[in-house]
């Protein structure tokens, strides 16, 4: 197969923890073609959509961990399937590109995760169509609401839509002096959304990924835990993973969605867990393999090829 891999530039990646580069390593494992490029080399050029992608040998954790092999313009026929690893903000820039993965995708080309699918569940705000799993949250840009919203709850984790890794994610109470500017910033000054949710003590014990493939749970969770005063568990926050078995309740969420997930051609979903409630549903570039892989010896990367090779139709 000849998999096109959109992500971000080569350099910025760290191999070391990296779930995009376990992908692009275990489908060479199996001789399929690997491909990349980043959003930008996506372009509609007079009647179809052509991707200038390189081609890439992997060569195994080394300090240079790829050779370009050849670079070349790719249009549908070229290629099997295309796998969306880009990383937020979802900016518009990142939804002009799931438009022309669209078009690819017209054009009979297998895209994983599905664009549409990508642009209909905001990794923030797809939690609110499963109010039974969630603590109690509010959504607006008005700061009436929040200000009250917060009174009534008394200590909350206010974020932006549009971010990752814990980047602007405040806790706050009523009485907390920076109460106001974290409001003006956030919202700018009332006129962009964010989210408000109850806070949850249960954060000391770690914000829980869960990983959702083909509808089916990874059996490890990988918890990041808190460090320090920070309350973001977070590892681009400087949280600390410690890989573990599911929770009867972290079974019980991803059984409730996982099929319905899967339908919508969300082949990899990172659900975020916290106690017992559902946080996030991340289906853009969803990460920890490589902490779980290391810590339970369960081989992720292959549960996720073995799902692209059964929805591609090849077998090898």
């Amino acid at each position: 197969m000849n998999l096109l891999f959109i992500i971000d530039p080569l350099e910025t990646l760290k191999i070391e923890k990296d779930t995009s580069f376990l992908m692009m390593r275990e489908a060479q494992h199996r001789r399929h073609q690997i491909w990349v490029a980043t959003p930008k080399e996506i372009k509609f050029l007079g009647d179809k959509v052509v991707v200038n992608a390189q081609q890439l040998l992997i060569n195994d954790e080394s300090e240079n961990w790829y050779e370009v092999t050849e670079s070349k313009d790719l249009i549908s026929p070229n290629l099997d399937c295309i796998i969306m690893r880009k990383d937020p903000p979802f900016d518009m820039e990142y939804v002009y590109s799931t438009y022309l993965l669209e078009a690819l995708e017209n054009e009979g080309c297998r895209v994983f995760n599905r664009p549409q699918s990508i642009r209909d569940f905001n990794e923030k705000l797809a939690i609110t169509k499963y109010p039974q799993f969630i603590a109690p949250s509010l959504v607006t840009a008005d700061l009436t609401a929040i200000k009250s919203f917060i009174k009534n709850h008394k200590e909350v984790v206010l974020k932006p839509l549009d971010g990752m890794g814990g980047s602007s994610v405040f806790r706050s109470r009523p009485d907390d002096p920076n109460l106001g500017v974290i409001l003006e910033t956030l919202t700018e000054l009332g006129c962009r959304t964010i989210m408000v949710q109850k806070f949850i003590p249960q954060i000391s014990a770690g914000d829980k990924r869960v990983l959702l493939i083909d509808g089916e749970p990874v059996p490890y969770s990988l918890a990041r835990i808190p460090q320090g005063s920070d309350h973001r568990g977070n590892l681009a926050a400087g949280g600390r993973g410690v890989a573990m078995a599911l929770t009867a309740r972290e079974r019980e969420i991803s059984n409730a969605l996982g099929q319905e997930l899967s339908a919508k051609g969300l082949l990899l979903v990172g659900l975020d867990i916290i106690g017992d409630y559902l946080t996030e549903i991340n289906v853009t570039s969803p990460t920890c393999m490589r902490e779980i892989q290391d810590q339970t010896g369960f081989d992720v990367p292959k549960m996720f090829i073995d799902s692209i090779e059964k929805h591609v139709g090849e077998k090898f």
